[in-house]
């Protein structure tokens, strides 16, 4: 498999775009499930399990949830262009530019090898 020698600050814009993804979608899980005031609801009981899906009321969004949602998807965009408009990418043709970009998005998975110190 090749490997791609990726700019620092390509790196750097990859793994900050995960980074925010990922507070963003932590911080989604504590908002309501309607970012407008809805009222809840009962669906029919599912036939073979039993299950009966349902939602509480939600409140909806406050202006404080509402700005940092506005934050977070303004920095993921932000991010993800300066990503995808690299000029490193103009470098690559074909195969080699999705293989560039399969291997970026996964490049922060393993940690690289640590180098140890001469004793």
């Amino acid at each position: 498999m090749t490997t791609y020698d990726f700019p620092q600050d390509l790196r750097d814009a990859q793994l900050a775009l995960h980074q925010t993804q990922s507070e963003y979608e932590q911080y989604a899980t504590t908002l309501p499930w309607s970012a407008e005031p809805m009222p809840g609801w009962e669906g029919d009981k599912q036939l073979h399990s039993g299950y009966r899906p349902s939602k509480p009321d939600s409140p909806g969004y406050t202006d404080e949830q509402r700005r940092q949602v506005a934050a977070y998807r303004s920095r993921l965009l932000e991010l993800g262009n300066q990503v995808l408009t690299h000029p490193f990418w103009e470098t690559l043709k074909g195969n080699d530019l999705f293989s560039a970009r399969m291997q970026l998005k996964h490049l922060h998975d393993i940690p690289e090898p640590q180098v140890e110190a001469a004793a």
